[in-house]
């Protein structure tokens, strides 16, 4: 429970912002600088979250793959309808490689604490 809520922080700052700054709950109708704003705040808020569930020694766990998992799918579906109407996406692509180069560090560092 302590995680689910350390997670959702994140996710609800940026539903916060979004409210307040473009009045509207639905990040898939923003124009691309918006979007990246959000996106930003809620992918750097998720991973701060990580990073001091770290910090207190707390194993990964499923609902942190889960949100990951959420959150980029969020972003990929912004990049597949960036690209249909044919819009520029590169920041938002770079920052969905980083966005999986940080997961497989995740996961190893899961597995790795798993098999000790």
């Amino acid at each position: 429970m302590k995680k689910l809520i350390i997670h959702s922080i994140p996710a609800v700052v940026s539903f916060i912002w979004l409210f307040a700054v473009c009045q509207t709950f639905n990040p898939l109708i923003l124009k691309g600088p918006d979007f990246l704003k959000f996106y930003l705040i809620l992918v750097l808020g998720f991973y701060a979250s990580i990073f001091i569930l770290n910090s207190l020694r707390e194993p990964l766990s499923k609902t942190t793959f889960y949100f990951t998992g959420f959150i980029f799918l969020l972003g990929i579906i912004k990049l597949i309808r960036g690209i249909i109407l044919g819009k520029p996406v590169g920041f938002l692509s770079l920052i969905l490689i980083l966005e999986c180069i940080v997961a497989v560090f995740l996961i190893m560092s899961h597995v790795n604490k798993k098999t000790k």
